[in-house]
């Protein structure tokens, strides 16, 4: 856990795509493009800054797999699917958000490999707001509870949109103290999924009154590997994550690290030693977490970042502008291909590495990696690491 400070200039400093206003063909083919096969965050930014639009790319796919080494034709979304999909939203009262649309948060967009697609529910002008995280134990204690609702309180009195996954215990009292101020639910599964049964008023709620977000599409229901990509967009969406009591195995930890690497600012309130919901908490603070007793540490802490307009800057274009301009090609050839195959292996390995040893521009070495990504060939780490996958099975 490193102990320096976020640095308000460093926070969200690359914007990892062209922000445009989408008309309703290309929020289509962006939907579409994000559905088909292999098309992950990674090669999803990819494609669209590498062919300025969502449809040149859906047209690409096939081709790009098959130089990849697919054997067999890439499974591309449908028209009617996607249709579906969007229309089950609206039926939902949701709106999905692009990560190259205006609204899209912009601290979530500045992670790595931003999810391209979120569904928000309720008030969607919370999410240009300054937001903290609150997270913490589900089998939280009486005094956890009561520091979870009144550090949300105060911190949304003081502006801050509270943001926190809506599960039992410190979630809960979270949300419930800053549902006045402006609170921030996200649910591992769809924003029309009650989850836990508990919360269906305060889901509710939160969809009138707060904002609900997913990156899942309506009618999916969460599975224990979801909640761990929840974690990672409550910690995305906020400047920092408050822990309020977390045991040692805790998924609320899973949150403080995803902030860590995000270069998010962890904060933790100490607890008992003899407590196990304070074990994990009391470890953060051993590793670097900054120690908070009370709400105005945490504004202290924050005040250089929370002058930042979190609205997407820029000039905000309509959506043939991202039509326009398309990058032109690398010239490759089998030869560049296979050098860069070369360079891969089980271990990940990162892309400027990569390119280094296959001796090509690193242009040039990402095109053939969104080929072999797209061929379901390599695999992705973080940290802009890469590896061959080793257990694919055959295209």
């Amino acid at each position: 856990m490193p102990r320096t400070r976020p640095d308000a200039s460093d926070l969200f400093a690359a914007a990892p795509l062209p922000v445009a206003r989408l008309g309703p063909a290309e929020r289509l083919a962006c939907l579409r493009l994000i559905r088909s096969e292999n098309v992950g965050p990674t090669t999803f930014r990819e494609l669209i800054n590498h062919y300025g639009g969502a449809q040149t790319a859906l047209e690409a796919l096939p081709e790009l797999s098959k130089r990849g080494g697919r054997g067999r034709p890439i499974r591309i979304c449908s028209r009617d699917h996607a249709e579906a999909e969007l229309e089950a939203a609206a039926a939902t009262g949701a709106e999905p958000i692009f990560t190259i649309e205006p609204g899209f948060p912009r601290a979530l967009a500045s992670i790595e490999a931003p999810p391209p697609l979120i569904y928000v529910k309720g008030r969607r002008e919370l999410l240009s707001r300054s937001s903290l995280g609150i997270v913490g134990s589900r089998q939280s204690s009486a005094a956890g509870q009561k520091l979870a609702r009144q550090f949300a309180r105060e911190l949304g009195e003081a502006g801050y949109a509270i943001v926190s996954g809506l599960a039992r215990g410190i979630d809960g009292a979270a949300h419930e103290a800053s549902i006045a101020t402006g609170t921030v639910a996200v649910v591992a599964g769809g924003v029309d999924i009650i989850y836990p049964p508990e919360h269906a008023e305060l889901q509710a709620t939160i969809g009138e009154r707060g904002c609900l977000v997913s990156d899942q599409p309506p009618g999916f229901r969460p599975r224990g590997q979801d909640f761990p990509r929840r974690n990672r967009l409550i910690a995305g969406i906020s400047l920092g994550v408050l822990v309020v009591e977390a045991a040692r195995r805790s998924g609320t930890l899973i949150t403080a690290r995803f902030a860590r690497d995000d270069n998010r600012e962890v904060f933790a309130i100490p607890g008992h030693p003899l407590d196990p919901r304070a074990a994990g908490t009391n470890d953060l603070l051993k590793q670097g977490a900054t120690l908070v007793t009370e709400p105005g540490d945490i504004i202290a802490a924050l005040r250089p970042m929370s002058g930042i307009a979190m609205a997407r800057e820029g000039v905000h274009r309509d959506s043939a502008a991202l039509e326009l301009k398309p990058q032109p090609p690398p010239l490759l050839g089998q030869q560049d291909r296979v050098a860069v195959l070369e360079a891969l292996g089980p271990a990940p390995v990162d892309v400027d590495e990569i390119a280094r040893a296959a001796g090509l521009p690193i242009r040039a070495a990402r095109l053939v990696l969104m080929e072999l990504d797209l061929a379901g060939r390599i695999e992705h780490h973080g940290h802009q690491l890469v590896s061959l996958r080793v257990d694919r099975p055959e295209p």
